[in-house]
């Protein structure tokens, strides 16, 4: 029982809220471990962590693409901002090579998932508007930048690609991606 009770009041001095010489960085931890999980979302595939293994959309090429879509993002005299193809049509199992140019004057990314993926991305990008991401299935460019994505599309369905910088998805910027 002697152990017992040396246990219980080691534990009580391990966590002595009396004791501020450890709150700091007590408190910057989990500040950290709070925000870890959005911060993995937020970066991710929003389908429950950080994996860039296998998403609905398809994964990452292994191969050669078999061809190239040219995309090009930009806003309009208007006020709206758009994506030049506004759809996108693909094969299911086809590997291709997505050539996006920003010709806008403002900074755009192109993010293609689910409908509900990219609704959580959003909504974690006007909370977060600042953040930063490095996914295969998205590409951020400032005005006069081009990047590029190679992906296989694996299951047939609609997804959804769109730039979740805030304010751009409402001005218009999205479309539907057909995997046929």
């Amino acid at each position: 029982m002697a152990g017992t009770a040396d246990m219980a009041t080691d534990e009580k001095i391990l966590f002595d809220t009396k004791d501020t010489r450890m709150n700091g960085p007590f408190l910057a931890l989990a500040l950290v471990a709070a925000a870890l999980p959005t911060g993995l979302m937020a970066a991710g595939t929003h389908a429950g962590g950080h994996g860039h293994a296998a998403m609905a959309i398809g994964s990452p090429a292994e191969s050669e693409p078999t061809r190239t879509i040219e995309i090009r993002m930009a806003e309009t005299e208007d006020g709206r901002m758009i994506f030049e193809p506004a759809s996108l049509d693909v094969s299911e199992g086809e590997t291709v090579r997505l050539a996006i140019t920003n010709t806008g004057a403002l900074p755009h990314e192109f993010v293609m998932d689910t409908l509900p993926n990219v609704e959580e991305h959003k909504a974690l990008m006007e909370r977060f508007p600042e953040m930063e991401h490095d996914d295969p299935n998205a590409v951020h460019l400032e005005p006069g930048e081009s990047g590029e994505i190679l992906w296989t599309f694996a299951e047939a369905g609609t997804f959804q690609f769109a730039c979740l910088i805030p304010g751009h998805y409402d001005a218009g910027m999205h479309g539907p991606l057909i995997v046929n």
